[in-house]
């Protein structure tokens, strides 16, 4: 069942086209997250669902009902800063149950429901504390909890957790994850952090300059990018781009060179011999096995990261070109030395002179 559906929407400040016809909807329900870079319009979209910013072209419906020019107060949604915008004179309790009293609900009902928000994120030992008085963390669970007595259908998420410390960023990151399955409700959640996004979401969008490059589930977008924008943007760290040149192809392969060794992938394609395209390569399937499907030649270490888990070597293979390798385990490998190393090939993205991927 749609929840909300955005049809050609459009978003100018003035002559400058921030948002160009989004086409999406989202199902009850679901976790959304809108990642990408700065500027590239996904707060703005986030804020357009909210009703804080007006919609220049297109259509937004909630539950099928047209929502251009209705309040956000009467859109049936919460929405989460990235600041925590909490009164500083006011108790966790009153900070919570303000919306309410402004609302008119009686006392008794804003009771029930602060205390049901305050036992799902385990903060009532501190509802008769003030701000000040609280953590980082604490906070933007009280900022969730202000939310979540509202009873939304929809939940919006603008960067929660941009002001936290990375260890409380990932615990924070799971009582947002375990708050979804409890409630059910529907959550679209913005960040320029792709693990969250890989983490959190059911679906990612994923936005460029104003328009959506891929949406899909986290796992679709990492084994099967749609082009070498999303190829790099999704995986930590990015995906290793090689050019290679394209030498003749058969029913079943394409066969390319790389300087000096010759990469046979699976694919069928029909192209000019020496037409440039691009191997994308993750750094996490790169193999030192001798006998890897495809074999990329002598990386050159000039780099080495020990993570105790994993080793990371950054280096340049024959023609220049920059590798970066994650391998498993703890590797004596130090700067100046030769890898061998290749990849499976179920494992290689090739993308054409337009960025699009080629392969399946």
């Amino acid at each position: 069942m749609v929840d909300l559906a955005l049809k050609n929407i459009d978003k100018r400040f003035g002559t400058v086209d921030v948002i160009n016809g989004v086409n999406l909807e989202i199902n009850k329900g679901e976790f959304i997250v809108f990642v990408g870079p700065s500027g590239c319009g996904k707060s703005t979209l986030l804020r357009m669902i909210a009703g804080l910013e007006p919609i220049s072209g297109g259509e937004l419906t909630i539950n099928g009902a047209l929502m251009n020019e209705v309040p956000p107060s009467e859109r049936g949604i919460a929405m989460v800063f990235q600041s925590y915008a909490l009164y500083p004179h006011m108790s966790v309790y009153k900070n919570m149950a303000f919306g309410l009293e402004t609302a008119g609900l009686p006392r008794a009902e804003i009771k029930v429901r602060v205390q049901k928000a305050a036992d799902i994120l385990q903060i009532t030992h501190l509802l008769d504390r003030k701000p000040k008085a609280l953590s980082g963390g604490q906070r933007q669970r009280v900022a969730i909890g202000r939310a979540i007595v509202r009873e939304p259908n929809i939940f919006l998420f603008d960067e929660p957790l941009s002001n936290l410390d990375a260890e409380l960023r990932v615990q924070t990151r799971v009582e947002i994850a375990k708050l979804h399955k409890e409630l059910g409700a529907t959550m679209i959640y913005v960040t320029h952090d792709q693990v969250e996004a890989m983490t959190l979401a059911d679906r990612i969008v994923v936005l460029r300059s104003g328009n959506i490059e891929q949406c899909g589930r986290p796992l679709e977008l990492y084994n099967k990018p749609a082009n070498k924008f999303i190829a790099g943007f999704i995986g930590s760290p990015k995906m290793n781009f090689l050019n290679i040149d394209f030498r003749t192809s058969t029913d079943v392969n394409a066969k390319f060179s790389l300087a000096d060794t010759r990469l046979s992938i699976p694919t069928t394609l029909q192209a000019e011999p020496g037409m440039k395209f691009s191997l994308g390569v993750r750094p996490e399937h790169i193999s030192t096995d001798p006998k890897a499907d495809v074999l990329l030649g002598s990386m050159a270490v000039s780099h080495v990261e020990q993570l105790g888990g994993q080793t990371v070597a950054y280096g340049q293979l024959q023609d220049g070109q920059s590798l970066i390798a994650v391998l498993e385990g703890q590797r004596a490998i130090a700067s100046g030395d030769m890898l061998n190393v290749g990849i499976s090939h179920q494992h290689c993205h090739l993308f054409g002179s337009d960025g699009n991927r080629l392969n399946d």
